[in-house]
C-alpha cells in the first residue's frame, strides 16, 4: 500500500530521540509522504529543518487557535514572508494548521475568527490549500469558509461533524481528514457519518504524536500507525484497505499538486 499522512507534527519534541527510526519504519509499512504542520512561530524554522532533510516530508505553516495568546501581532506578518521566500518551493504544500476551537472556552472567539480569516486570504493570495483545525465550530467555520473559500480547498483536519456538516465542506471543495478517532469503538455517531462518505471526500492523517488510534490506546501516535487505521476505516466503508489506501493518496496528491505514483 502506498499511504500519505496528511496530517502529522513529526517536528515535535516527542520525536526527538527515535524520529529517524520512526521515519524508517514508516516507510517500510508504505507511508511515503507525510505533511508536517506549523502550529506557532517558534516551531517554523525547526519544521523546515526537517522537512529540508527528506524529499518525501512537506511543511505547512500556521498559527494554531489554541496558541491564541502565545501569537503575537507581528506573527502574521511573518508568516507571510516565510510563505512569500518559499513559495513554488517543492516540499511547501499549505497554510496549516489554522481554524477555530471553540471547545476551549478561554479562547477568544472573535480573536481566533479575525485569526483565521487572515490566514485564508494568505492561502488564496499565495494559491495554498488550507489544513484546518476545526473543534466544536462547524458552523462558523462553514460560514467563514463561504465567505473567503480558498481557491485550492483543503483538509478539514480530524474530520467528526455530522453527514450535513461534511456535505458542506465537500460543496465548498475540501477533503476530509481522518486519523485515530473513528476507529474507537465507542464513537459510535462519527463511525456512522464516516461509513456514509464518499471515498473522493477522504484523506487519512495521524495527527502524530497526539489521536492514537484504538489500537495504541494511551500511546504516542506515530504515522506507522496509519496502515493499521486504513485497515480499520476499510471496515466502515467496506471496501479492501488497498482501495482505500489508494483513493485517499489520490485524493491527497489531487489536493497538494503531487504527481500521483
Amino acid at each position: 500500500m502506498h499511504l500519505i499522512d496528511t496530517h502529522t507534527h513529526l517536528d515535535f519534541p516527542d520525536f526527538d530521540a527515535d524520529r529517524a527510526a520512526v521515519l524508517a519504519r514508516s516507510r517500510a509499512l508504505g507511508v511515503r509522504e507525510m505533511v508536517v504542520l506549523g502550529v506557532y512561530r517558534g516551531n517554523w524554522q525547526r519544521l523546515w529543518d526537517l522537512v529540508a532533510t527528506d524529499p518525501q516530508l512537506y511543511a505547512a505553516f500556521g498559527l494554531h487557535p489554541v496558541y491564541l495568546a502565545q501569537h503575537s501581532d507581528d506573527d502574521l506578518n511573518a508568516l507571510r514572508s516565510w510563505l512569500e521566500r518559499l513559495h513554488g518551493h517543492p516540499q511547501l504544500c499549505a497554510v496549516g494548521e489554522i481554524g477555530l476551537d471553540y471547545y476551549l472556552e478561554h479562547l477568544d472567539r472573535d480573536a481566533q475568527q479575525a485569526l483565521f480569516v487572515s490566514q485564508l486570504q494568505l492561502a488564496q493570495a499565495m494559491a495554498l490549500p488550507v489544513l484546518v483545525h476545526v473543534r466544536r465550530a462547524h458552523a462558523a467555520t462553514i460560514a467563514l469558509l463561504k465567505q473567503h473559500r480558498p481557491a485550492r480547498g483543503g483538509i478539514i483536519h480530524a474530520f467528526a461533524g455530522s453527514y450535513e456538516e461534511a456535505r458542506e465542506y465537500l460543496k465548498l471543495g475540501f477533503k476530509l481528514g481522518l486519523g485515530g478517532a473513528p476507529t474507537w469503538p465507542q464513537a459510535n455517531r462519527l463511525r456512522s457519518v464516516v461509513a456514509r462518505l464518499p471515498l473522493e471526500a477522504i484523506v487519512l492523517e495521524t495527527d502524530a504524536p497526539d489521536m492514537a488510534p484504538a489500537m495504541h490506546p494511551n500511546q504516542r501516535n506515530s504515522p506507522e500507525h496509519l496502515p493499521e487505521i486504513c485497515c480499520a476505516l476499510a471496515e466502515l466503508f467496506n471496501v479492501p484497505p488497498e482501495t482505500l489506501a489508494e483513493a485517499s493518496s489520490r485524493n491527497a496528491c489531487e489536493l497538494f499538486g503531487w504527481n500521483s505514483q
